[in-house]
């Protein structure tokens, strides 16, 4: 994704749509759009939403909404282009339209709102059977599915290795392809989410641990005077987030029932603070003495990192003032919020608002501790 500053030239958005393969919707349909929110969280479905101006006689009440132009599983591309830098934002399918009629003119409008195209995991239930496949090699033989829509699977093996034995178990699966991906996503302490770009109508659908490493965003400022780029920062500190999952598992030669030692969460969770939360629960998880060994430990692995994060941040940023556009499942740093909580952060969750003039970003960040590992934070 480009790094390129924006604050020094317009914001230019570009919209795609058609059945499969798609191409640039027509003048009218971008002079009449009024708004869109895109809304991008880690290891969840993005979510999108349109509103248009259904202008007396225009093009899109006379002719392309009869038509079906903006029709339920449509698939639609949404990009910016900043300073000739394009991101692709969305790469989804339309799931409901809503048309608002009102006797104040200009008050007419049409409202889509719709997922990415990670739906399409989810339309139909099916049952397969992966004898002699890992997780991960189940992961990659369904995402291979999908691949006429442009998305490439990106599968990170599991951290702790569980090698299939079809003499004793033949792992099944019951329900749709997202379920099954996201089960076997929490099983292991990873995250699912479909990347739109970097080209339109291409995507990278993601299977695999949080990206808590490599190169940093452009810091999130506050408190900061004339060198400030975000109005207010709030975090919170949840002492009960944390918790040291018991697990057992039962030899199945001996019948002997073990305790698992805790994990090391650092392969999924690389610290980000220099005091790391405490636990302040103890969960037992049911079921896993009956379970392989590495599944088991694998379980309890995944409980402990997906709860290790409990201090949490959130906060809104004009993207002409931030001068970056704020992506999210990456690292960004925050500067002038004091010692406490300075440092760097997973940007959780980014929601896009743009309208004829105007592009802000609501957003959210996580950490497991408090203080930074550095004492600095890149600008």
């Amino acid at each position: 994704m480009s790094d390129e500053p924006v604050g020094g030239g317009p914001i230019h958005l570009t919209v795609h749509m058609g059945s499969q393969l798609t191409r640039p919707v027509p003048a009218e349909v971008i002079e009449a759009l009024l708004s869109a929110q895109i809304t991008s969280t880690a290891g969840e479905r993005s979510g999108f939403q349109l509103a248009f101006d259904l202008t007396k006689k225009g093009a899109i009440i006379e002719r392309l909404l009869p038509e079906g132009f903006f029709d339920p599983r449509t698939r639609i591309i949404v990009a910016t282009t900043v300073r000739g830098v394009p991101t692709v934002l969305l790469d989804g399918l339309i799931v409901r339209q809503e048309v608002g009629a009102s006797n104040v003119p200009g008050q007419t409008t049409l409202t889509l709102t719709g997922e990415d195209l990670t739906l399409l995991m989810d339309l139909a239930e099916r049952t397969d059977r992966f004898p002699n496949l890992a997780p991960s090699q189940r992961v990659a033989r369904i995402l291979a599915r999908y691949a006429d829509y442009g998305i490439e699977p990106e599968v990170v093996p599991e951290q702790i290795a569980q090698p299939p034995r079809q003499e004793l178990r033949v792992d099944y699966q019951t329900g749709t392809d997202l379920g099954y991906v996201n089960e076997l996503a929490r099983a292991n302490g990873y995250t699912f989410y479909l990347e739109p770009g970097p080209a339109p109508g291409r995507s990278t659908a993601y299977w695999g641990p949080q990206r808590r490493l490599g190169q940093r965003q452009h810091a999130l400022n506050v408190n900061m005077d004339v060198n400030s780029t975000v109005d207010q920062l709030t975090f919170a500190y949840d002492g009960a987030a944390r918790e040291e999952p018991q697990a057992r598992w039962q030899d199945p030669l001996t019948r002997e029932s073990t305790l698992l030692p805790q994990p090391d969460i650092s392969p999924l969770r690389p610290p980000l603070g220099r005091r790391a939360s405490p636990a302040l629960k103890r969960r037992r998880l049911s079921g896993t003495a009956k379970k392989d060994q590495g599944q088991a430990e694998a379980e309890a692995l995944a409980r402990a990192a997906t709860s290790a994060d409990a201090i949490s941040g959130s906060g809104q940023l004009d993207v002409n003032r931030h001068g970056y556009v704020l992506r999210p499942r990456e690292l960004v740093g925050v500067r002038g919020a004091g010692v406490t909580y300075d440092g760097d952060y997973y940007v959780t969750s980014v929601t896009h608002h743009l309208t004829p003039g105007s592009y802000r970003q609501n957003f959210t960040l996580s950490r497991e501790g408090l203080v930074a590992l550095s004492d600095t934070v890149r600008p």
